[in-house]
């Protein structure tokens, strides 16, 4: 298969995963809820989510794992590879277990007094905080074997295993309703012990599919890649940790100076946007590995064509979603809410503009990641999304509204989107002219049309369903017929027919198969 109809094929089987599991979870989660009890299910939450916060370290592993391996795939060298793999098992023993002892000790401060948990239930709290120190121990170790599965390009079997991971959650939860143990017990045995069996399903996949998981350690293992996988890993970490950090510093900073309503309506922005983030997430993911792979192979003009490409789509794929959300979150959060928050219409709006502006460039850092030079670009964009915190302060200071955190927050994005650019410029070798008309440029031209397209309807139809519909339907066609004519280039389109030419063309001999089939029987 060529890789460009590889990277479409991996998408679908990535939005195939993404609408079935979302599905299954919604229901899964109101089964959970109504097992539990809120007292029950917010504890898990809770301790779930201090756990969380150290899934930022998982992010950047595997970031830095996938791009030496795709990098070496590429590169056509299999004793690097094998050497990568490793130095990445022998890394992500090392940070498994300093995670599990850091959890641990925080447990120590966490379950004395420090977390608001009922005090008949802060045994059952403890053995669930445990189960779950365990099975983070196991997605750490992992990460060698994810980014093997991602660098090789194997999105059919991550959709196939996150389906089943999700039905295997939905039985659970369908177990909970009928149990008559402690049913946050058994939730919290269960949960981990599937987590850990996906885990070794993927490693024993893995060792029988890839070569550069059959090895031994001793014989492959270079202390000197292993420092300079820690390294790159380590600056990835500051990128992550201070995005985590200004997420989090600005629910503090609502809390603290608005009360706990506003933080709903921030959680509720969050959410949507988290959700919506996934449709232009999956298409970087599944076009991340040619773009690593082409730098390996010395192919640097395709490296940079795609990248350029890994902006223009998930920009609109995004904006597909985003600009009737928009222009109708109104009505789209009291269907889904029934009852809305004070500010929330407006906080997931301005997080949508947030993230639409990041889209923008979000193909430019996959370059520069694969290039390797990712010291300087880490530390200043950390530096921008700190900065994030004392401007969002300042203004809250000022007596303006809690919306104008995620205002700022826009203006900040917009520099940091022109840092990549500069960056992308010196260390990869885009043209800076060339990216700013034909893709910023064209790319703002397409939204700002099909925007006023969209609300126009918005305005001669009244309020309800069928305005909704039309809206959506305006929006997504224009974008579609616009960023074909204005954004994609003579190249992308011929490429693009190429690969919808090849679909219809497998299409046909797969039909005549079966046909073919049908008559001798």
């Amino acid at each position: 298969m060529n890789p460009a109809k590889k990277v479409i094929v991996n998408t679908g089987f990535l939005y195939g995963k993404m609408g079935i599991t979302i599905f299954i979870a919604l229901f899964s989660t109101r089964l959970i809820l109504n097992a539990l009890g809120e007292i029950d299910f917010g504890i898990f939450n809770l301790i779930g989510g201090i756990i969380a916060l150290l899934s930022f370290i998982n992010g950047a592993m595997i970031i830095a794992t996938q791009r030496y391996l795709t990098y070496s795939i590429g590169s056509d060298d299999k004793q690097r590879l094998k050497s990568v793999f490793s130095s990445s098992v022998i890394l992500h023993l090392i940070i498994g277990f300093s995670v599990v002892i850091l959890l641990e000790l925080a447990g120590l401060f966490l379950f004395n007094g420090s977390l608001k948990i009922p005090p008949e239930r802060i045994d059952t709290a403890k053995f669930i905080f445990h189960c779950m120190v365990v099975s983070t121990f196991f997605t750490i170790n992992a990460v060698p074997y994810d980014a093997t599965i991602n660098a090789h390009e194997n999105m059919l079997l991550d959709a196939v295993v996150g389906i089943i991971e999700s039905i295997l959650k939905l039985g659970i939860a369908i177990l909970l309703v009928y149990a008559e143990s402690d049913k946050l017990v058994l939730y919290g045995v269960l949960i981990a012990s599937l987590t850990i069996l996906v885990r070794i399903a993927k490693g024993i996949y893995c060792h029988k599919k890839y070569e550069e998981c059959r090895i031994n350690i001793r014989s492959y293992l270079q202390l000197d890649l292993l420092r300079e996988m820690m390294a790159f890993a380590g600056w990835h970490l500051l990128g992550l940790l201070c995005a985590v950090l200004k997420q989090q510093g600005f629910a503090i900073l609502l809390n603290l100076f608005f009360g706990i309503v506003i933080n709903a309506a921030y959680g509720i922005a969050n959410q949507v946007n988290a959700n919506m983030s996934n449709f232009s997430r999956n298409m970087v993911r599944a076009i991340s590995p040619q773009i690593t792979k082409s730098e390996g192979g010395g192919d640097r003009e395709r490296m940079i064509r795609l990248s350029v490409f890994a902006c223009k789509v998930p920009f609109f794929l995004f904006a597909f979603f985003a600009v009737p959300l928009i222009i109708e979150m109104p009505i789209v959060l009291k269907v889904w809410l029934k009852t809305v928050p004070e500010h929330t219409i407006i906080f997931c709006q301005l997080i949508l503009v947030v993230n639409l502006v990041d889209q923008l460039t979000v193909g430019l850092a996959t370059a520069i990641t694969s290039v390797g030079r990712i010291k300087a670009y880490q530390t200043v964009i950390g530096l921008v999304l700190i900065f994030n915190l004392p401007v969002a302060f300042l203004l809250i200071k000022l007596g303006l509204p809690a919306y104008s955190i995620l205002v700022s927050s826009i203006v900040l994005e917009l520099i940091i989107g022109g840092l990549r650019i500069w960056y992308a410029h010196n260390i990869v070798g885009i043209s800076t002219k060339d990216f700013l008309i034909n893709t910023i440029a064209s790319s703002l031209l397409t939204l700002t049309l099909a925007g006023i397209l969209a609300v126009s309807v918005r305005f001669l139809l009244p309020e309800g369903l069928l305005r909704l519909s039309l809206v959506f339907i305006t929006s997504t066609l224009s974008i579609i017929f616009l960023s074909w004519h204005l954004t994609l280039n003579a190249v992308e389109r011929e490429r693009i027919k190429g690969i919808l030419t090849s679909f219809i063309v497998d299409f046909k001999k797969l039909k005549t198969v079966f046909n073919t089939k049908n008559v001798s029987i």
